[in-house]
């Protein structure tokens, strides 16, 4: 990361009527992740080999920065792109800022309020906790149904950061929906709570995505991206809402990191819906991560998916991850998920989809296997 010292022009101005003022700086930062992916069954056919990028980490460049306002008090803001490494194209619905875009301000006693495109509490306390955070897209939830890897960010959201209070840590964030006639409808609100200690971490968080009024706007319309990125829950794109609670821990024991979480996520029609019972997703997941050497990292996961209401399906995902550091900044890894999908999933026989690449089988079971190079800066 490239950091900037910069005064700012006030506060220059200032400085001739005192020897003390602010400061100002400016990080510029970025990851650039691609690696070769060789997919079996992907839309019915046996066989897809590609170059992508994202495996580990979201390809991504950004500035973010503080000024101190003095007596412990800060502002505070980030503009963060993602983009395709291998195309150049922008990614997130073609957003320049499609990852992050906030201003905020912070404070050492009352913590950090922040206003924009920002991630919900749950990413920010939950998904560190989890498999995801090792070895990415490649171990989370089939289709994704549940936020684990982070799939949406909500716009024109206000969200509080406490401090920490002896290792924890509280979250809430309240997005407005923006619909002329009805204040909530396209709303979505979140809230979480961690702890941490230095071996131990567990979190939890609650999140209520809103669909929208039909007879105001067309569904799905919602301050929150879309869910509805493959088949495990396509079907229930007309839900008028989503609640996901969501719980994770993971244990430090020398170098071997042990975790565990567990989501219920309900997708809830009303009468414009085109289903009617709740669709219920429950998942399970484990993961293990060995620190074989200061640069070598082994790792292992598995996801049990049940659903139920309107369908039932299963799900069964293995994941293996291994990551190599060349340097601090650059990495190579190689990482393979399988899944196996059984029963129905709202619109026919269930399509096994390996974590967030959100890539429709067209079978019961799909495999994908990608070996990269990651670079920060």
């Amino acid at each position: 990361m490239k950091k900037i010292a910069l005064p700012s022009v006030s506060l220059c101005l200032a400085a001739l009527a005192s020897p003390v003022h602010a400061q100002s700086t400016v990080t510029l930062y970025g990851v650039i992740d691609t690696g070769l992916t060789y997919v079996h069954n992907s839309g019915g056919q046996s066989t897809q080999l590609a170059l992508g990028g994202g495996a580990l980490s979201g390809s991504r460049w950004g500035l973010k920065g503080s000024e101190d306002l003095g007596n412990g008090l800060k502002a505070v803001f980030r503009l963060e792109n993602g983009f395709n490494p291998t195309t150049g194209a922008l990614g997130q619905g073609s957003r320049m800022f499609g990852r992050q875009a906030y201003v905020g301000l912070s404070d050492d006693k009352f913590g950090t309020l922040t206003l924009g495109r920002q991630y919900d509490p749950i990413v920010d306390q939950v998904q560190p906790l989890t498999g995801d955070n090792y070895f990415g897209a490649i171990i989370a939830t089939p289709g994704d149904f549940d936020n684990y890897d982070n799939s949406i960010r909500i716009n024109n959201s206000v969200k509080w950061v406490s401090p920490s209070w002896s290792g924890l840590t509280v979250e809430a964030l309240y997005s407005f929906g923006g619909v002329a006639g009805s204040v909530g409808s396209g709303q979505t609100y979140s809230a979480s709570v961690a702890y941490n200690t230095g071996a131990f971490g567990i979190a939890a968080g609650y999140m209520h995505l809103d669909y929208g009024n039909t007879g105001l706007v067309k569904r799905p319309t919602s301050s929150a991206d879309s869910l509805f990125n493959s088949s495990v829950n396509s079907a229930y794109a007309s839900a008028r809402s989503v609640n996901s609670t969501r719980v994770a821990g993971q244990y430090v024991l020398g170098s071997v990191t042990l975790g565990a979480g567990y989501s219920f996520t309900q997708y809830n029609p009303d009468a414009a819906s085109a289903f009617l019972t709740a669709e219920k997703y429950q998942n399970a997941s484990v993961f293990g991560v060995w620190q074989v050497a200061p640069t070598f990292l082994l790792g292992a996961g598995y996801n049990y998916t049940k659903t139920s209401g309107d369908s039932s399906a299963k799900y069964h995902m293995f994941t293996v991850g291994a990551d190599y550091n060349l340097s601090k900044r650059t990495d190579v890894y190689a990482v393979a998920g399988y899944t196996h999908a059984s029963g129905q999933n709202g619109l026919g026989e269930a399509q096994a989809v390996v974590g967030s690449y959100d890539i429709d089988s067209g079978k019961t079971s799909q495999a994908i296997t990608v070996v990269g190079l990651r670079h920060r800066f």
